[in-house]
């Protein structure tokens, strides 16, 4: 079998699971020219790619967008200061394909990572390893993440079933959300 006959059932073996990862994470033209970029960046390094290539697809694909996310930040700052007025926000799609309206609102009060970490689990289905490659981090690292944002979205959950405020993050979180911030930045 040629490269291109084995790049072409990789694609087609994977394109549908790609497009849905890219898909709950922005709009739907975004996301085909994001899972294009991926399989162009697929092909360029096909001969390098590991035995089991979806969790690297899905970490160039998840780079991919976050590169256009910082591309539109830059290109919203430089028309807001052309203009001289404010862009409104682009909200968050992958959170929006949430049903059940109190898990989106705890879902949105988590930062990006936690938030991250959750979605490759529960909607990639992705195990601990695979979605640690995803992240770039260790398993073990993964492992400690899911496991904090996890309890963290018990807590808006539970405050949320009692109308209460969210709960005051716990100092130790305040700077696990700072550095993961600096990290994302």
């Amino acid at each position: 079998m040629s490269d291109e006959e084995e790049f072409t059932a990789l694609f087609r073996r994977h394109y549908p699971r790609v497009l849905a990862f890219v898909s709950r994470r922005t709009d739907q033209a975004r996301a085909h020219d994001v899972v294009a970029e991926t399989f162009a960046t697929a092909w360029r390094h096909f001969a390098r790619l590991p035995a089991e290539p979806l969790p690297w697809l899905y970490r160039v694909a998840r780079n991919s967008l976050a590169n256009e996310e910082r591309a539109a930040r830059r290109r919203a700052r430089l028309f807001e200061r052309m203009a001289g007025g404010g862009v409104p926000s682009t909200p968050d799609h992958a959170v929006s394909v949430v049903a059940d309206a109190g898990l989106r609102e705890a879902l949105s009060r988590l930062s990006r990572l936690d938030r991250e970490a959750l979605l490759l689990i529960g909607w990639e289905g992705l195990d601990h390893d695979a979605a640690a490659h995803v992240l770039g981090c260790t398993a073990v690292a993964f492992k400690v993440r899911v496991h904090r944002a996890r309890r963290r979205l018990a807590r808006l959950l539970e405050a949320a079933d009692q109308d209460q405020p969210p709960p005051v993050p716990r100092p130790y979180e305040l700077h696990s959300a700072a550095s993961q911030r600096g990290k994302s930045a």
